[in-house]
């Protein structure tokens, strides 16, 4: 049972993700959009060992904190609508935590340091944490995409424009 005794959570980062992206001001909105766009994730050397078993996979899921954003807000225009929507319904940086999620692609590990492809994060982002992606667990036969209907192929074209900034 959830207990609403918790005030606080203390997370720490496990490692820095190191991108191409300097700024917010263009980094793309998804995995999708950053389609081929090689980083690297240098994952503390005290965590060095968790690595074990990971390189055979091909997807992980990165979580990560939303370090440079400072708004909260329940409702937002996401990128891709012209309709306010619920924060929880969108997967925009202005929520309550600051988490993110991003699916990459993992090409190698070598020692403490994953080189991965399809990023939208922005460099030096702080990691919070690390999952192998496994299909059949993390999508087992999704068919609603909500308000997102007819408009996630437009996913892959959109770059951030600084309107989560305001």
């Amino acid at each position: 049972m959830f207990s609403a005794e918790v005030k606080e959570i203390k997370l720490r980062p496990i490692g820095t993700i190191h991108t191409p992206f300097k700024e917010n001001l263009g980094t793309p909105i998804q995995p999708e959009g950053g389609r081929d766009v090689e980083a690297m994730v240098e994952v503390l050397p005290e965590f060095t060992r968790g690595l074990e078993d990971l390189g055979g996979f091909s997807h992980i899921i990165l979580l990560y904190l939303f370090h440079q954003c400072q708004a909260t807000k329940l409702t937002v225009t996401p990128f891709l609508d012209d309709v306010e929507r619920g924060v929880f319904s969108t997967r925009a940086p202005v929520r309550p935590n600051h988490i993110g999620v991003s699916v990459v692609r993992l090409d190698r590990i070598e020692g403490n340091v994953l080189y991965i492809r399809d990023i939208d994060i922005v460099d030096g982002t702080p990691l919070l944490d690390i999952k192998p992606h496994i299909p059949r667990i993390d999508c087992p036969g999704a068919t609603r995409i909500g308000w997102l209907q007819g408009m996630d192929d437009r996913i892959g074209q959109k770059r951030d424009d600084g309107h989560f900034l305001a």
